[in-house]
C-alpha cells in the first residue's frame, strides 16, 4: 500500500550505488532541481534526506534517481541498519564482478612473466578473447554509470575509470589489426584496471561499513520478538510472541531476565535490574520499580516485569536516537565545503590533465604508446572518492561512538563548534545539581493559615509545573483536597499563578513574584494570596557528584566557566565557590539569560548547558546549546547536543569527541588532497603503470576509513 504523499513532508531514503562525493552531488542537484528543500546526501551510508516542498510524487523522484544510475532501496525508517558494507546487492555485486574478472586478468598477465613463455598468449586474438568479458562487465557498471553522470552534467569517478579502460582497449584493438607484435597490445592494462577497481570498490565498502558499526549496533537492537500479553475468551492471560514493530501504545508485554526491552514502556508490576548501556553508555544496572519507564533496546539483567507499551518501535527513544544520528551524519560541517567545491570540478580537471599529459609526453618523448599509458595512469589514479568520503567517514564514527556513549549531536556543525568553545555557561538547578529536591523547611507568616492549608495551596499550584522544585513539593505534599482553579498559568522565571472561581489570586514562586512583600530573597518558594504573603518553603538540593570533576576538566583546558541562574545570588555564589566556577550571574529572567548569552557569544564562542523551559532561548542563542535528556521538550529541541541519562559527566567526552572528530576530518582531507597532488604528477611522469594506479586508487579510500575507525578507540578525554 502506497504512503500518503504530503507536501512539506520530510523524506528519508536509502540509496544504493553511491561511490563518492560526485555521486552525492549528482543526487543533491537533481533533488534541488525538482524543487526539494533541505537536501542532505551522505555517500558513506546511502542516506538521502530532503523536505518535499511540492506535489512531485515519490515514484517520479525515485525514477529520476534511477535514471542517474542509483537505486532507492528502502525508506531509511524501514532499514536503519542498511549501509554500504551490509548492502547485499552492492557488496556482493562488486565481489562477484571481481571474482568473475580475476581469472581472465590473471591469465592475461601471465605473458608479462618472462619465465613462463606462453607463446599462445602472445596472440592478439587470444588476448582480445580474454579481455573482452572483463571489458563488457566493466562497461556494464562503470560505462553505464559514467554515461548517466555525463548526461546529467555531473561526471563521477567512473568516467575516469571508463575512459582509462576504454582508451587502453581501443588502442589494443587497433594494434591487433594494423600493428605487428605485442608492443601495441595492452589488453592486460584494460582488464587489470577494471578488476582492481572492482576490488577497490569492494574494499571501500567493507571499510566504510566499519565506520557505521556503532550505529548498526544500536539499530540491531530495534527489532526483537516481544512477549505480548493477550486474553482469551475466559479472560485468561495468553502470551503471544510478536515482532516488536507490531506493538502499539497500550499493549501489555512480559519481559524476563536476559530479554531485551522490545519498546519504550512503563512497568506495571514486578521489579527488575536493567542494563541501559545501549542508550546511556552506563553498564551499571538500574533498578526499575512499578511506574518506572523502560527504554526500548535496554536489557533486563535480572527480574521479570509486566509493562505497558508507551511508544511504537518507530517512535521509541532508540529509534529517535538513530534517526537523529542518521540526519546528523548527512549534515556537512563548514570544513567540508572546500572539498565539495573541488569534487564538483575534479573529474573534468583530471580529464584535462590527462589530455595535457598525453600531449606533453608525446612532444617530449615522441612515443605515442608511452604517452597514452601515462595519460591513462593519470585517469585511473585520480581519486575524488577520497575527498568526498573524508568528512562522512569521520562523522559516521564520531557520531556513532557518541550515540553509544549517550551523547547525541543534532547536526555535524555541532562537532566542529566544539573546537572553538572558550567558555561554558551552566544553569544551576538540574544541571550542576541533581534537581531532585526534598522539602527542607517551611514557614507560615504570622500564623495566618494552618500548616495543612499552606501545604494544600502549595500542592494545588505546583502540581501544574514541571520545575524540579515544584515536582518535589507536589510529591511530598500531595493532597486529595486540592483547590480547583478557574485559571492556572506558569509565568516563566517567576512561578505559578492560579485564580479561583471567586476571584482569589494565589501565587507560588521566587521572590520576584512580589518583591515589595518580601524582605529577603533567601528562600526557594514564596506563597502569596491576593497580594498578601502567606509563607515560604525551602528545599534542599545536592550537587551532582560529577560536577566538580567536570568544572575542573574545563579549567584545565583553559575554558572559562559561568553560573547563570534565576536563583538567588547567595545560593548561586555558594555553589560557585564550592565548584570553583569563575563567574556568577544570579537572579536572571529568561530574557536576561538570553541577553547575557548573546553578549557572551558575540565576544567568544560560548557553550550553554541547561535543562529547563527558561533555558531554551539561551540554548538556542549560544554558539553551542547542550541539554540533558530529561530536560523540558523545548530545551531538547533547541539544544545542539543532548547528554543522555543526566549525563553532565559526559560533557568532557562530548568536548573531546567534537575536537578529535574534527582532527580526523582534517587528517582525512589532508591525505585526500596530498594523495592527488602527489599521485597525479607521478603518473604523468610515467613512474607507475595504469594497473598499479588502479590498485593505489582503491587503497586510498581504505586509508581514510582506517584513520576514521581509529576514533572508536582513540582516547578523547
Amino acid at each position: 500500500m502506497n504512503r500518503v504523499e504530503k507536501k512539506g513532508e520530510n523524506i528519508s531514503w536509502k540509496v544504493d550505488g553511491m561511490d563518492c562525493a560526485n555521486c552525492a552531488l549528482t543526487i543533491t542537484r537533481y533533488l534541488q532541481k525538482q524543487g526539494m528543500g533541505e537536501v542532505k546526501v551522505n555517500p558513506a551510508n546511502g542516506d538521502v534526506l530532503f523536505n518535499k516542498t511540492n506535489d512531485t510524487s515519490d515514484e517520479a523522484l525515485k525514477k529520476g534517481i534511477s535514471e542517474l544510475g542509483y537505486t532507492v532501496v528502502s525508506h531509511a525508517d524501514d532499514s536503519v541498519a542498511h549501509d554500504h558494507g551490509h548492502s547485499e546487492g552492492r557488496m556482493n555485486q562488486f565481489l562477484l564482478y571481481f571474482l568473475i574478472c580475476l581469472p581472465f586478468t590473471l591469465v592475461l598477465m601471465m605473458h608479462m612473466i618472462p619465465a613462463l613463455h606462453f607463446h599462445w598468449l602472445m596472440n592478439p586474438w587470444v588476448q582480445l578473447a580474454l579481455c573482452l568479458p572483463v571489458y563488457i562487465i566493466g562497461m556494464k557498471y562503470f560505462g553505464v554509470s559514467a554515461w548517466k553522470s555525463l548526461k546529467h552534467g555531473v561526471p563521477n569517478m567512473n568516467v575516469l575509470v571508463a575512459l582509462g579502460a576504454t582508451a587502453a582497449f581501443v588502442y589494443s584493438l587497433i594494434g591487433s589489426f594494423i600493428s605487428p607484435g605485442t608492443d601495441y597490445l595492452f589488453y592486460e592494462t584494460t582488464a587489470t584496471i577494471i578488476t582492481l577497481v572492482f576490488l577497490g570498490n569492494y574494499m571501500e565498502d567493507v571499510s566504510i561499513a566499519s565506520t557505521q558499526r556503532a550505529l548498526n549496533k544500536l539499530a540491531s537492537k530495534q527489532k526483537v520478538i516481544a512477549n505480548m500479553i493477550a486474553f482469551d475468551d475466559q479472560h485468561q492471560e495468553v502470551i503471544l510472541p510478536v515482532d516488536n514493530s507490531a506493538l502499539k501504545p497500550g499493549d501489555l508485554i512480559l519481559i524476563k531476565t536476559g530479554e531485551q526491552v522490545p519498546a519504550d514502556c512503563k512497568v506495571i508490576s514486578g521489579i527488575a535490574s536493567v542494563n541501559e548501556a545501549i542508550i546511556t553508555g552506563e553498564s551499571m544496572p538500574v533498578t526499575k520499580n512499578p511506574k518506572d519507564k523502560l527504554i526500548g533496546g535496554s536489557l533486563i539483567a535480572d527480574g521479570t516485569v509486566k509493562a505497558q507499551v508507551t511508544a511504537e518501535a518507530g517512535h521509541s527513544v532508540l529509534a529517535n536516537i538513530i534517526d537523529l544520528v542518521n540526519k546528523a551524519q548527512g549534515d556537512k560541517p563548514p570544513i567540508q565545503h572546500l572539498a565539495d567545491r573541488i569534487s564538483a570540478i575534479f573529474v573534468p580537471v583530471v580529464i584535462g590533465i590527462a589530455i595535457l599529459t598525453f600531449i606533453a609526453n608525446y612532444f617530449i618523448i615522441s612515443d605515442f604508446t608511452a604517452s597514452l599509458m601515462r595519460s591513462i595512469a593519470v585517469l585511473v589514479i585520480a581519486c575524488p572518492c577520497a575527498m568526498g568520503l573524508a568528512t562522512p567517514a569521520a562523522i559516521a564514527v564520531g557520531l556513532g561512538r557518541a550515540a553509544r556513549h549517550g551523547i547525541l549531536f543534532r547536526d555535524a556543525k555541532s562537532l566542529e563548534a566544539f573546537k572553538t568553545i572558550r567558555q561554558v555557561v551552566f544553569d544551576k538547578t538540574g544541571t550542576l545539581t541533581t534537581g531532585k529536591f526534598v522539602i527542607d523547611k517551611f514557614h507560615i507568616q504570622d500564623n495566618i493559615i494552618t500548616e495543612d492549608e499552606l501545604k494544600r495551596i502549595a500542592f494545588s499550584l505546583e502540581k501544574f509545573s514541571n520545575h524540579p522544585i515544584a515536582l518535589a513539593i507536589a510529591k511530598d505534599w500531595k493532597s486529595k483536597n486540592e483547590i480547583r482553579w478557574q485559571k492556572i498559568e506558569e509565568i516563566k522565571g517567576q512561578g505559578m499563578k492560579g485564580i479561583t472561581a471567586t476571584g482569589d489570586v494565589y501565587q507560588a514562586g521566587s521572590f520576584r513574584i512580589a518583591p515589595s512583600l518580601i524582605q529577603d530573597n533567601l528562600h526557594n518558594i514564596y506563597l502569596i494570596k491576593n497580594n498578601q504573603l502567606l509563607g515560604w518553603i525551602d528545599v534542599r538540593d545536592e550537587i551532582r557528584p560529577e560536577a566538580p570533576q567536570v568544572v575542573r576538566y574545563l579549567k584545565n583546558k583553559g575554558i572559562k566557566t559561568w553560573l547563570l541562574s534565576g536563583d538567588s545570588y547567595a545560593k548561586c555564589k555558594k555553589l560557585a565557590d564550592m565548584l570553583a566556577i569563575d563567574e556568577v550571574l544570579a537572579e536572571q529572567t529568561p530574557e536576561q539569560k538570553l541577553e547575557k548569552i548573546t553578549d557572551l557569544s558575540a565576544v567568544t564562542p560560548t557553550a550553554m548547558v541547561g535543562d529547563g523551559i527558561n533555558d531554551a532561548p539561551a540554548l538556542a542563542k549560544a554558539t553551542l546549546g547542550i541539554s540533558m535528556n530529561d530536560a523540558s521538550q523545548i530545551a531538547l529541541q533547541t539544544a545542539s547536543v543532548v547528554l543522555m541519562n543526566n549525563g553532565l559527566k559526559k560533557l568532557p567526552e562530548a568536548l573531546g569527541l567534537g575536537r578529535h572528530t574534527l582532527i580526523t576530518i582534517k587528517q582525512n582531507l589532508f591525505w585526500a588532497f596530498l594523495y592527488n597532488i602527489i599521485a597525479i604528477p607521478v603518473a604523468a611522469f610515467g613512474l607507475l603503470t595504469p594497473a598499479f594506479g588502479a590498485l593505489v586508487m582503491g587503497l586510498s579510500d581504505v586509508v581514510l576509513a582506517i584513520n576514521s575507525v581509529r576514533l572508536f578507540v582513540k582516547k578523547v578525554v
